[in-house]
């Protein structure tokens, strides 16, 4: 029997990971694929968890038939995780939110809580549950919790890996979650028919197991999902819908025209796509160099930007770098002339990566590099506006070369946060180019930057003159337009924009113009919210610093004040390390896209990883947990090295950064990431089964010691109670400080401080902890049990 009880609870686990990988996913396409909407989402899910721990949870101690309520709630999770999924499809219609349109900070919080509330309570109730069942089938000591803990993590671990090599590339969203509640039903029903004389769950669950079966076989369950595809994008006609790798990719078509997205970003238009913008953006760089023969294409080429550019004769080669090959397929799919002119091009090389790995790896140089990226508005994309990026394109590009890129901008809204946004791309430019020229427009400001001072130069008489000689036809690039766009008077207009604002430099490590892009879509979807997120710019170590000083003091005399208050330096030192544990994933995860561009193809390895990690460190402890004697001395231990592990981090990222510069070593440091996440795991799973016993420890000592205490909570010094009672108090704690460093992290941290401003606040954080439970009066495990 304890052997099915193991299964199902490594079960439990792997669903717990498949259903928060996919929920992930789907909730990204909603949120424009923007990466710090994971820490939100993360959060959310860790403090529905912790909540499901602490209310159903333990509602486990007043059951008699304690494994027909765990089947019980797995059926109910297994409902629940396909509602969630149908919901998330429906979720911008009952935001009302326009297609194309981004979600702000605070939507993307609420609406994720209330999709994820039934699913994450559910499955946190169930650790609690396995907590009890454990406690009651095999044993009773202070390790089940650990135990719990290793066979869940083993599940995650298994759904990582299956996520990233199995479900993610063959099977759509609504057939993964149909077959992950076939398989609960099954393990479920396994598991209690020999010991349910009732016969009454173990038909719910066939039924259920039988319906779920049937319904991937008769292809059902893809039907549902083409369903809720059509009411996701609100009836639009919508030809193409496919989750690669990299992105989700959706094509609608509207009287024959095929509007591309990206995460649900509106990226080309076919077959007539907007050619005033386009013109503007390649042609005016075109002609301000004098003789363009390489040119490098980085995203977005397909759809007119090439087209244009082929069309001055100079041209010898176009290097178009697409990160996503689904994406290109999708394209030929939908033939057009000008994207078929365009992509069978003989003088048009198509390189399926991201354009950074190819700048940092490819020999070549360049005339002009033409970043098709519009705006940094996630962490994949603002890695084309940072400083570094600026120094890798100004090495490849040729004498006299000109790197291209656009930022949003206006000539009427002139608020402060776009001021800041573009001064601080400019800035990041500036500390490169020696030369830079600025377009304003109405919409976006055009940005050339070169080494040569003739782009700073660039005149009407010189832009005209070269459109005649290469015979250029351009419906937007006219004489009058360029006049006005060229005009003197525009460039002091510029200067005079960007005065006062932030001086900032946007960096890989330190994202600021990914933070100057939230404020500037909250100031416009969200004004409210935004004007107090705005204050957050300053936040730093050096602020929080007193505070967590002040806090410490507060603690320390509360409990020399009252001494029976001892007894919250455990609970809190798991809350730090949950805040840490879901930080170091946080950091592993962005720098992994700052690095290669392509984290949700490799999110699932990296949580499975994280988990691993935390299974490995559980199970070592464990082992040796009946031999350790000095159990607070190991415990702060622990505090120390994840203090060091904090500080060693972005000293390791900062070390590994330049030398990305060959195919080698961008395939060797992708292990170095894996092995982070192996660490942090290991780091957070060792310490919880130590914070346990010391809990258990504190709890019988209250039990013995309050006879009061004992009859309000009915709790006995030896008994399953306690022990189901420190694992759920431990695990909410855990789940509480890992919500915490999810939307810290996601939202203010790392945008705001950066990698190593980020890392050193934890720190500070963890020695606080430090200084909070080694002043707890302890004694050694043997003199406080009997």
């Amino acid at each position: 029997m304890f052997r099915r009880i193991r299964i199902a609870v490594i079960v439990m686990g792997f669903s717990g990971l498949v259903a928060e990988i996919f929920l992930l996913r789907e909730l990204l396409i909603v949120f424009s694929g923007n990466e710090l909407s994971i820490g939100i989402i993360l959060a959310n899910w860790l403090l529905l968890e912790a909540l499901g721990c602490f209310w159903p949870g333990r509602m486990i101690d007043r059951t008699k038939n304690k494994l027909a309520a765990f089947a019980l709630v797995t059926v109910l999770f297994s409902v629940a995780l396909i509602a969630a999924v149908f919901a998330i499809r429906i979720l911008k219609v009952m935001l009302g939110v326009s297609i194309g349109e981004h979600v702000g900070l605070l939507p993307m919080f609420y609406s994720s809580f209330l999709v994820l509330l039934p699913v994450s309570v559910l499955h946190g109730a169930l650790f609690t549950f396995s907590c009890r069942i454990y406690a009651r089938y095999h044993e009773t000591d202070d390790a089940v919790a650990g135990r719990v803990y290793v066979d869940e993590t083993i599940g995650t671990m298994a759904g990582g890996v299956l996520c990233t090599f199995l479900l993610i590339p063959l099977l759509n969203t609504f057939e993964v979650v149909v077959g992950v509640a076939f398989v609960n039903m099954l393990v479920c029903l396994w598991m209690i028919w020999p010991a349910d004389r009732n016969v009454a769950l173990p038909a719910l669950l066939g039924i259920l197991a039988l319906v779920s079966g049937t319904a991937l076989l008769t292809g059902q369950a893809d039907r549902i999902h083409q369903s809720a595809i059509r009411m996701q994008w609100m009836d639009h006609n919508v030809v193409h819908y496919q989750n690669s790798p990299y992105s989700n990719i959706t094509v609608l078509e509207n009287q024959g025209q095929y509007l591309f997205f990206l995460d649900g970003i509106p990226e080309i238009i076919t077959p007539v796509p907007d050619m005033v913008f386009v013109e503007e953006f390649v042609h005016l760089p075109m002609l301000a160099h004098p003789d363009p023969q390489d040119i490098l294409v980085l995203r977005g080429g397909a759809g007119g930007m090439i087209d244009e550019v082929l069309k001055h004769p100079s041209v010898q080669n176009v290097t178009y770098a697409e990160h996503d090959p689904a994406f290109l397929e999708v394209i030929r799919k939908f033939p057009t002339p000008m994207t078929e002119s365009e992509l069978n091009d003989p003088r048009v090389r198509i390189r399926y990566r991201d354009g950074r790995l190819l700048l940092a790896t490819a020999p070549q140089t360049y005339d002009i590099v033409f970043i098709g990226v519009m705006e940094p508005s996630n962490l994949q994309s603002n890695r084309f506006f940072t400083r570094e990026f600026f120094a890798l394109a100004e090495d490849r590009l040729n004498e006299g070369g000109i790197l291209v890129l656009t930022v949003p901008g206006s000539l009427t809204f002139l608020s402060d946060e776009l001021k800041n946004l573009n001064s601080t791309i400019f800035n990041s430019l500036v500390d490169v180019f020696p030369h830079i020229r600025a377009i304003p427009g109405e919409h976006r400001n055009l940005y050339l930057a070169s080494g040569s001072p003739e782009v700073a130069e660039l005149d009407l008489d010189r832009i005209v003159r070269r459109l005649e000689e290469r015979q250029i036809r351009a419906e937007g690039v006219v004489p009058w337009h360029i006049e006005k766009k060229l005009h003197e008077g525009w460039q002091q207009w510029f200067r005079d924009y960007i005065a006062g604002a932030s001086q900032n430099v946007n960096r890989d490590f330190n994202p600021v113009g990914l933070y100057y892009h939230i404020t500037h879509w909250n100031s416009l979807y969200a004004p409210a919210f935004g004007s107090i997120y705005n204050r957050l710019e300053d936040i730093g170590p050096a602020t929080v610093l007193p505070a967590l000083l002040l806090f410490t003091m507060l603690v320390l005399l509360i409990r020399f004040r009252r001494p029976k208050t001892a007894g919250f330096g455990v609970p809190f030192a798991i809350i730090t390390t949950g805040f840490a544990g879901m930080i170091f994933s946080l950091v592993v995860i962005f720098m992994f896209q700052v690095t290669y561009g392509n984290v949700f193809s490799w999110i699932g390895l990296l949580v499975a990883f994280f988990m691993a990690g935390a299974a490995i460190g559980a199970m070592m402890i464990t082992r040796i947990l009946p031999r350790l004697r000095e159990d607070k001395r190991s415990f702060l231990t622990t505090e120390m090295v994840i203090i060091c592990f904090t500080l060693l981090l972005p000293l390791v990222f900062q070390a590994i950064h330049p030398l990305l510069d060959s195919d080698i070593a961008f395939t060797l440091f992708r292990i170095l990431f894996l092995v982070l996440s192996l660490i942090a795991g290991m780091l957070v799973g060792i310490q919880y089964p130590l914070a346990n016993r010391l809990q258990l420890q504190a709890y019988r000592r209250n039990v013995q010691l309050n006879k009061p205490y004992r009859q309000s909570t009915g709790l006995q010094p030896d008994n399953g109670n306690a022990i189901s009672r420190a694992g759920g108090m431990l695990y909410a704690s855990d789940l509480i400080g890992g919500w915490l460093g999810g939307i810290a992290g996601g939202v203010v941290l790392l945008p705001v401080m950066g990698v190593t401003g980020t890392c050193i606040t934890v720190a500070l954080l963890k020695f606080t902890s430090f200084l909070i439970t080694a002043a707890e009066p302890s004694g050694r495990y043997n003199e406080v049990l009997p």
